[in-house]
């Protein structure tokens, strides 16, 4: 039986293992005004990547690929700072790094001279302490860029 999101799109839903835990993937679970989104959840992590593609390609001498990677507090637990701060603050080292750990595997596959602008965010939402969330977040990110409709030659894995 498929279950229905608010969008009347199917949510579709692949599970694997890998290592001894079972990798999922979710389509058209959330993220209903991006190009596409993808929810990832292996083991207790769970990830949402989501990909946006310019409508058309714009005039600059390189490939406009923006990728961030999103750690949110609440996906580990914790809440830092004063009471008063209510808001996430600028990324860490960590996330910028993670941010371009996720680029160099994904900007090679994209056709030489493709110039429309691209995005693509990996928010952790949630967080296994046993395990890092970046792996996850490249294949969040990468399966957002291949429902995209864009000429990616991927999928890549972490």
């Amino acid at each position: 039986m498929s279950i229905i999101n608010p969008s009347g799109k199917d949510i579709m839903r692949v599970t694997t293992e890998l290592c001894g835990r079972p990798l999922t993937l979710e389509v058209n679970r959330v993220g209903f005004r991006s190009t596409a989104s993808v929810l990832v959840r292996y083991g207790d992590t769970v990830v949402l990547g989501t990909a946006q593609v310019g409508s058309r390609p714009v005039t600059l001498d390189y490939f406009p690929l923006s990728i961030d990677y999103e750690e949110k507090f609440y996906a580990s637990g914790k809440i830092s700072g004063s009471r008063f701060i209510k808001r996430e603050g600028r990324p860490s080292d960590e996330a910028v790094l993670i941010g371009r750990l996720i680029d160099r595997p994904i900007r090679p596959l994209f056709p030489k001279g493709y110039r429309q602008e691209v995005q693509v965010v990996a928010t952790v939402l949630s967080m296994d302490p046993s395990f890092r969330p970046d792996m996850v977040a490249m294949v969040a990110a990468s399966s957002a860029l291949m429902l995209t409709g864009t000429p990616f030659d991927g999928p890549v894995a972490g």
